[in-house]
């Protein structure tokens, strides 16, 4: 479980910010929000992110996305640039490194990750695991004369041999991990870290990402999948009754099989389609039941491309979230709302709420009702994006405001400006 990320000079993030999942001392509802992940270490599973348009909701987003991107990604070269986008409305900040730290547990151990990057080199990367209240350094990586330096903890063993090959690996523009994973050697700390980013960071779900192939995968593979989706999509549209994928293969001409055989398709997938010279095609269709005048009941079965914006956006979002759920996993969604009804969201949450064991989910969101699920949602799941005066992004938690417990409605105190995060519009 993640417990805090801290960003800065990364988008419109020019001084540091640190969004916690850490619960504070509130018992309220704590046995659905709050995760004991080690002695006196409480973390949340939700967080909600409000804020004005183009105040820096989807960056934090973006901030999660381009550590995972970043830690496994290969450079070929050592002349590629890292991608890493800083503060640019500022004289200094496009010249200085972004920053980043990010604290989670993985199996009840604490791990420091913190990584300065520039656009052209890393400057600096470290991780540290605590077996105790002290940390204990992992890897340390530092850049002297534009060469890559790594360092290894005390108690780390591992072979001058793979140490080499990891520091040869390492250009001074990809990641500690990104080179590990090109050696054939095996450093346990390094691996649990790796393997959590990998399996229990998700994708992050934006409003234009399209889901609907990654769930029919996962509806053909498990029926219990399937009967999950299917609830999810009945609360969307109580006419569906079921929902079937099927998978047939077609000819495909032998222009085309040419183009596929040039693309960059897995190699099976070439040898196969070279040697049945078909594809396979995946049709999607919802059965929907209807009640005649007489009260009998017909069904009918619609393709997926006939049904509501809100119902394959609840579909597609489901198959993340079961997922998310059964990994113990982090997702991230920007713009929960996108194409769904306010009742449908508090359904989401809800349930995510309800079955998830360590998993954690963090929402952007403008749909302010929530404020008011006070059955639902807790103060500190609540954090504000606001824009300064210098185009950077603030982050503020609801939880630092004095006195919030005594304010009767919170949707209507942010609605007039008692917390900022909303467009300034006279």
């Amino acid at each position: 479980m993640i417990q805090s990320l801290s960003i800065q000079n990364f988008l419109s993030f020019k001084d540091e910010v640190t969004l916690s999942f850490e619960s504070t001392k509130d018992k309220k509802l704590e046995d659905f929000h709050v995760v004991e992940v080690a002695k006196g270490v409480k973390l949340l599973k939700l967080g909600i992110i409000y804020g004005a348009n183009a105040s820096g909701k989807s960056n934090l987003i973006n901030a999660f996305e381009f550590l995972k991107d970043f830690w496994f990604t290969k450079t070929d070269t050592k002349d590629e640039e890292t991608e890493v986008i800083p503060f640019l409305l500022d004289a200094k900040t496009p010249k200085e490194p972004s920053k980043f730290k990010l604290v989670f547990f993985v199996g009840g151990i604490k791990y420091l990750y913190i990584l300065e990057i520039s656009k052209d080199f890393v400057l600096f990367e470290k991780l540290d695991y605590y077996p105790g209240t002290q940390p204990a350094n992992v890897f340390e990586r530092k850049l002297e004369n534009n060469v890559s330096e790594i360092t290894f903890g005390p108690k780390i063993k591992v072979s001058q041999i793979a140490k080499k090959e990891i520091t040869i690996k390492c250009l001074p523009n990809m990641s500690f991990f990104a080179a590990y994973n090109q050696v054939n050697t095996l450093i346990k700390d390094v691996h649990s870290a790796i393997d959590w980013m990998s399996n229990q960071f998700m994708d992050t779900v934006e409003p234009k990402t399209r889901l609907v192939n990654y769930v029919e995968g996962l509806i053909s593979e498990n029926i219990e999948i399937k009967k999950n989706i299917l609830s999810y999509l009945q609360r969307a549209d109580f006419n569906i009754s079921n929902v079937n994928v099927e998978i047939e293969k077609e000819d495909i001409p032998d222009f085309f099989i040419s183009k596929i055989l040039e693309s960059n398709a897995p190699t099976e997938e070439k040898e196969r389609i070279k040697k049945e010279r078909t594809i396979n095609v995946t049709k999607t269709t919802f059965e929907h039941k209807v009640i005649n005048a007489d009260q009998s009941e017909s069904y009918y079965n619609l393709p997926i491309e006939l049904q509501s914006e809100g119902t394959k956006r609840i579909f597609g979002l489901s198959g993340a979230i079961l997922t998310t759920l059964e990994k113990n996993a982090f997702l991230a969604i920007d713009e929960i709302e996108s194409k769904l009804h306010p009742r449908l969201i508090e359904y989401v949450i809800e349930r995510f709420l309800r079955e998830s064991v360590q998993s954690q989910l963090l929402v952007t969101t403008h749909y302010d009702g929530l404020l008011e699920e006070d059955d639902l949602i807790r103060k500190d799941n609540i954090w504000f994006t606001e824009k300064n005066k210098d185009a950077s992004t603030k982050l503020y938690s609801l939880s630092d405001f004095k006195a919030v417990n005594r304010i009767t409605s919170l949707q209507k105190a942010y609605k007039y400006g008692k917390f900022g995060a909303i467009p300034n519009i006279e």
